[in-house]
Order: structure tokens, then C-alpha cells, then sequence
């Protein structure tokens, strides 16, 4: 319960603010797939106290995983929108 419930402000403070400043895509691209792993496994064995908490920890490492590849996106194509801008003011 206590590595499960873990997630969840970190879940909220990224939903809330879109800071993801510091969190490692390879880190949660790896954990989440971890996650989803045992949750394959526990389905598998029918382990419900493995199914429930890994099906709510993918839930929030997949929901910070997503929300920092949309903003990192975002924020990519920002600085492409201005730099073409300023290339074009320029010429």
C-alpha cells in the first residue's frame, strides 16, 4: 500500500503544476513496463493483491510517464515555433 500510494502526489503535483522538470523518461518508460510486467504475472498467477496494486501503480507511473512526453513535446515544438519566427524576422 505504502509503494503504491506513493505515486499519487507526485502524480498530482505533475498533473497540477506540468513541472516534470527532472524526471527521467528512461527511468518511468523502464518502471512502467516493470509494473505492467508484474501485473501481466499476477494475472497470470490470479494474485489479486498483485493485480490491484500493480493495476494502480501503472495507472500513476503511466500517467506521469505521458504527461512528461506530452510537455517535453509541447515544449519542443514552442522553441521550433520560435526559432522559425525569429529566423523569419530576421531575414
Amino acid at each position: 500500500a505504502l509503494t503504491t500510494s506513493s505515486f499519487v502526489p507526485q502524480a498530482l503535483l505533475i498533473l497540477r503544476t506540468r513541472n516534470v522538470t527532472g524526471i527521467s523518461v528512461g527511468m518511468y518508460w523502464t518502471f512502467t513496463l516493470g509494473v505492467a510486467l508484474w501485473l501481466v504475472y499476477g494475472w497470470q498467477m490470479q494474485a489479486w493483491p498483485l493485480i490491484i496494486a500493480n493495476s494502480i501503480t501503472f495507472a500513476l507511473a503511466a500517467t506521469i510517464l505521458i504527461t512528461k512526453l506530452t510537455v517535453d513535446r509541447n515544449t519542443r515544438r514552442a522553441q521550433t515555433l520560435r526559432e522559425a519566427r525569429r529566423k523569419g524576422l530576421n531575414s
